[in-house]
């Protein structure tokens, strides 16, 4: 046996067990999800945020890389909810977020500045970046597979990083940026003329030989009034250039759901796409997410943009391999005596299966490594040595001609020996994660028998009254539960056998439903003021977003997902926090203010803003620096918009006055 062979093959591939074995096949079986490394000092960088998937590419060795980078005043943080993990986990793409050390202006990055070359500036950062975890042998990263995109100052960044080194990324995506070369004037509204065709060409120098092989898609929302629309088809028909490829006829229209669409139009030749150019129906200026995205800069009205990349990058990458991994179509487990004994049939569509190793791992430790013999068509038998008594879990990989072997591998499960007495269920490791309105409960479930049937969770609100169905792959289970309204959650999780033995562990958790409004109605609601307008409106505009309620010492300030946009400092809309310990009268209602009364007389100092909020006041003239006066009284209140003043109102007396109670 080529035990060293089979060995590296298996370790690269299997998913070996953790400590128990699993449920058998009768539950629904969802794919792996990967996990998210936050805040990693990498390649030049002190924060990149990192999502590696369990699965590998369909193409080349290996998993794909793309590094995203941001839009001005954007935090890393925003692409946490901008569903990347889904084309990641769908085409075996590892997601790399960067936070620009090098930014101009609003937090962007500096395309418009400094020497564009490899070795200066967040250049010299991003291809150090890309170079580092794709040189990583243990991040299993294909050096053909590597790609850049961005978003809006972070687009136009990645496409001149892709131009300077086409040796490194082997396609770009850029989603509403300006074209490379141009001025900071000509990102908001104005369309700056530029030769991307030439610029490119010139960044590439030495390297240019590279765009040969290169593929790029350009996407723009049609609802962008922020970036000028007209950079989309500049910056297609440049890159087209460089590629020296021709459009093709007609467009055709891409869905995700029923109701998010985007327009497709190509440049290539018979055999590959070389570039595309998006039309991302209905969205602003955003990052495309797809259903479900959310975040500052982040769009759910059109199409998942990653996902698209990721398949506009699977199907036309020129540099890698073609030859497709052979599949394991069957596989029958049985045992006999103390022998496991695996017969099946496995394909590989553009070769010949030469191979089939199989990796069998016991509840006690056992690892067996069992090389089959496999026939010309791909039937392949095997059977192990003798081993103990036990439950296995069997790993099975072919290989073909070519070396490709299948990934995912082909999991089983099959016992030696005579089965142990009825036995319910194991949980353990039952957690929650709550993230906005949503919570992901999740753990480890343990069935010796084999005979479970369910993992349910109940979250015990009057929303869902019944019990949830989880999701379980091998020994994990997980169930996302979103649109959950405010407050603490205690969730049961049950796990049920076929004889209907069953445990059950309990999890708590707290949602925070913030509050949904546009910028204009959280002003009015007293969340926001003028005072961080100009930042709130760059990144929102008219669109409705979220903000949160955070504790901040002995008060509260509402804030969205980033912090970029956020109001005063005011006392807590629970009633708790404030610097005199808690609001009073009117000040109950979340405006800020801060009262105290007695019988006869009520007092709340605010700011007078919140006093108009609160209909204690009322303004008049110019809507940025308006005079405040007291309702009923009309007495003059010093200090306009931010002004802090005390107003008081005498029992039975529907006027305030300006000043305390007397």
């Amino acid at each position: 046996m080529k035990s060293q062979s089979i060995r590296k093959k298996l370790g690269k591939l299997s998913c070996s067990l953790t400590s128990a074995l699993a449920l058998t096949g009768t539950v629904a079986i969802e794919a792996n999800a990967g996990s998210w490394q936050y805040n990693q000092a990498l390649g030049g960088f002190n924060d990149v945020h990192i999502y590696t998937p369990d699965s590998r590419s369909e193409i080349g060795d290996g998993k794909a890389l793309l590094v995203v980078l941001h839009g001005c005043t954007q935090s890393i943080d925003a692409f946490k909810t901008a569903n990347l993990e889904v084309a990641a986990d769908t085409y075996g793409m590892v997601i790399a977020v960067p936070d620009a050390m090098n930014k101009a202006g609003f937090s962007c990055w500096s395309y418009w500045q400094g020497t564009k070359s490899r070795s200066s500036g967040d250049y010299k950062n991003l291809i150090s970046l890309a170079n580092t975890l794709s040189g990583d042998a243990s991040r299993d990263i294909d050096a053909n597979q590597v790609y850049i995109a961005g978003l809006s100052s972070g687009a136009a960044f990645a496409n001149t990083t892709a131009c300077l080194a086409p040796d490194v990324f082997a396609g770009m995506g850029i989603s509403a940026g300006p074209s490379i070369g141009t001025s900071s004037n000509g990102a908001i509204s104005t369309c700056e003329s530029a030769n991307v065709t030439s610029r490119c060409n010139s960044y590439a120098g030495s390297y240019k030989s590279e765009f040969a092989t290169q593929i790029a898609s350009i996407a723009h929302g049609d609802a962008d009034t922020t970036v000028n629309t007209c950079y989309n088809e500049q910056n297609a028909n440049g890159m087209a250039g460089v590629y020296g490829v021709n459009q093709k006829a007609g467009s055709q229209t891409l869905s995700e759901g029923a109701t998010r669409t985007a327009e497709e139009i190509v440049w290539g030749d018979d055999d590959y796409n070389r570039v595309s150019m998006l039309w991302l129906h209905d969205l602003a200026h955003a990052w495309s997410g797809g259903q479900g995205a959310s975040g500052s800069y982040i769009g759910n009205q059109s199409i998942n943009y990653a996902s698209y990349l990721g398949k506009f990058f699977r199907d036309n990458n020129q540099r890698v391999s073609r030859n497709q991994a052979p599949t394991i179509d069957s596989a029958t487990l049985s045992s006999s005596a103390d022998r496991i004994v695996v017969n099946g049939q496995a394909t590989d569509v553009d070769g010949s299966v030469v191979a089939v190793d199989i990796l069998a791992e016991g509840l006690n430790g056992t690892r067996v490594e069992i090389a089959a013999t496999v026939d010309g068509q791909g039937a392949f038998n095997a059977t192990s040595p003798s081993v103990a008594d036990d439950f296995y879990r069997l790993t099975i990989v072919a290989t073909d001609n070519e070396g490709a072997s299948n990934s995912p591998p082909y999991t089983d499960s099959v016992r030696v020996g005579p089965p142990p007495p009825p036995t319910a269920p194991v949980l353990s490791d039952v957690q929650a994660q709550a993230s906005g309105q949503c919570v992901t409960v999740s753990g480890e479930v343990v069935d010796i028998n084999q005979d479970a049937v369910s993992v349910t969770v109940d979250l015990g609100s009057s929303q869902f009254p019944q019990p949830l169905p989880a999701a379980v792959n091998a020994d994990q289970f997980q169930l996302t539960q979103c649109d959950l309204a405010g407050g603490d959650y205690t969730a049961e999780v049950v796990a049920t056998d076929t004889g209907e033995l069953s445990s059950n562990e309990t999890v708590s958790f707290t949602i925070d439903a913030g509050q949904t409004s546009t910028l204009d109605q959280h002003i009015s609601a007293g969340r926001l003021d003028y005072t961080n307008y100009a930042n709130c409106y760059l990144e929102y505009s008219t669109a409705a977003f979220r903000l949160d309620e955070v504790a901040v010492a002995a008060q509260c300030q509402w804030q969205d997902d980033d912090a970029s946009c956020v109001g005063p400092m005011q006392t807590c809309s629970n009633g708790q926090g404030g610097s005199d310990g808690g609001s009073g009268g009117d000040g109950s209602g979340g405006d800020g203010s801060g009262g105290n009364g007695d019988a006869t007389c009520e007092s709340v100092t605010a700011y007078n803003y919140y006093h108009k909020v609160g209909g204690r006041a009322y303004s008049t003239g110019n809507a940025l620096a308006p005079d405040y006066f007291a309702n009923g009284s009309d007495e003059a209140m010093p200090g306009s918009t931010w002004g802090l003043t005390t107003l008081n109102q005498q029992q039975g007396n529907s006027d305030w006055s300006v000043g305390d109670c007397p």
